[in-house]
């Protein structure tokens, strides 16, 4: 590829609306898994104005208080200001919890003449790249840093006018596959009613709330990116933000599946991670795909990498493998994609084991991106030597 283009992909804050339901699924999860790891759970979550709904599927032995899960949950986002309209104390909860249908049980189910089957059917992606240190897309890594420093200035005191709910997006040039420059970049975020304070004046508030984003939230996260980048900002566009979070907006869990994962530079499967148990391979799929493909890339046998596995509820055995370099591989596609079914367990089972997803991991997962974070089983690269091992081998039988 040799032709310039603009990429751009967006990210939210833990106070929107959709990601406030998010965590809250995977807060129930973990509290769970925590008690149960062999808990079943497929919880979903909508909140709006003073109300969050749970409703789902959750088969478990342990009995979690699911409001005290709620409560807490909100508040540590940050709703605990009475005049937001979403406050931790006082929003209802209503539960609608029914157990895991015994038809999608009995095909998942490991029993002894049979392997776990996956939890549905259905196509999981995952991508690697050499354009930041995370091996990710540089744009959605730009998105969720900026998201996470609007968090982090308004619950350290630095910009205590902020409130929770915010949107970053980043536009980046590329040429061919390097990324040459930041052209723009938009932040959309909630703040405290201040007219009083600038004599009704819209402008000047405005302006108040642009040079501080600017010095506060974009500067210090451009800063550290070795990128050009035209200052070319556009904050609040509307001109003011003052209503936001579940009270101005609607939440519903996993409508944000590609903030959640490369911010549409690669393809997606479609399916929701928040509030699923690891047999769901929407999700444990979705982090073995990623896995294979950072290490792909960290063992240098692509520039980048996206692998897609699919399928069938019931069956342990994936329906299909399939690795894409995008012309960037050391080896053919087919053979690379030969190597990674030699190398990695795709099966249910194995690939809960291989990135042990049965543990309370997954509230801190809701919020910012579920890849290219330190620390996770699916962002190590323990395969690399394993991966170049086979690649000469399959050279020389090539």
């Amino acid at each position: 590829m040799n032709k310039n283009y603009t990429f751009t992909s967006e990210s939210v804050t833990e106070g929107h609306p959709d990601k406030v339901s998010d965590q809250i699924s995977d807060a129930i999860l973990d509290a769970i898994l925590e008690n149960d790891p062999d808990g079943r759970v497929a919880c979903e979550t909508l909140t709006t104005t003073d109300l969050v709904v749970i409703s789902g599927e959750i088969t478990t032995h342990t009995h979690p208080d699911y409001e005290s899960i709620v409560r807490e949950t909100v508040r540590g986002i940050g709703y605990a200001n009475r005049k937001v309209g979403f406050h931790a104390d006082t929003l209802k909860v209503q539960l609608f919890i029914d157990e895991q249908s015994p038809h999608i049980a009995q095909g998942i189910d490991e029993k002894n003449d049979r392997e776990q089957g996956a939890g549905d059917q259905g196509l999981m992606f995952g991508f690697a790249c050499k354009e930041t240190p995370e091996l990710m897309p540089l744009p959605i890594i730009l998105s969720h840093r900026l998201a996470e420093q609007l968090a982090a200035v308004r619950k350290n005191g630095t910009l205590p006018w902020l409130r929770p709910d915010g949107k970053t997006q980043v536009s980046v040039e590329y040429d061919g596959f390097t990324p040459v420059k930041v052209t723009k970049i938009v932040v959309a975020t909630q703040h405290l009613d201040m007219f009083d304070k600038f004599n009704d004046n819209e402008n000047d508030e405005l302006r108040f709330i642009r040079m501080n984003v600017i010095e506060h939230v974009i500067q210090p996260v451009l800063n550290n990116y070795d990128i050009d980048y035209d200052k070319n900002f556009i904050i609040n566009g509307t001109g003011r933000f003052v209503e936001g979070g579940p009270k101005a907006d609607t939440g519903l869990t996993g409508r944000k599946i590609i903030v959640d994962t490369y911010g549409g530079y690669a393809r997606h499967g479609g399916g929701a991670f928040s509030g699923k148990d690891p047999s769901k391979v929407d999700r444990s799929a979705a982090y073995m795909t990623r896995y294979i493909a950072k290490n792909i890339v960290a063992a240098e046998l692509a520039e980048r990498c996206e692998v897609q596995l699919a399928y069938s509820i019931g069956v342990a055995e994936p329906v299909s493998v399939l690795v894409e370099t995008f012309g960037t591989g050391k080896l053919a596609d087919e053979s690379l994609t030969s190597i990674v079914k030699q190398t990695f367990n795709l099966k249910p089972t194995g690939i809960i084991k291989t990135l042990d997803l049965k543990r309370p991991i997954y509230q801190p997962l809701a919020a910012y991106g579920h890849l290219g974070r330190s620390g996770l089983s699916w962002e190590k690269i323990d395969k690399v030597e394993q991966l170049k091992i086979l690649a000469i081998k399959e050279n020389v039988n090539g």
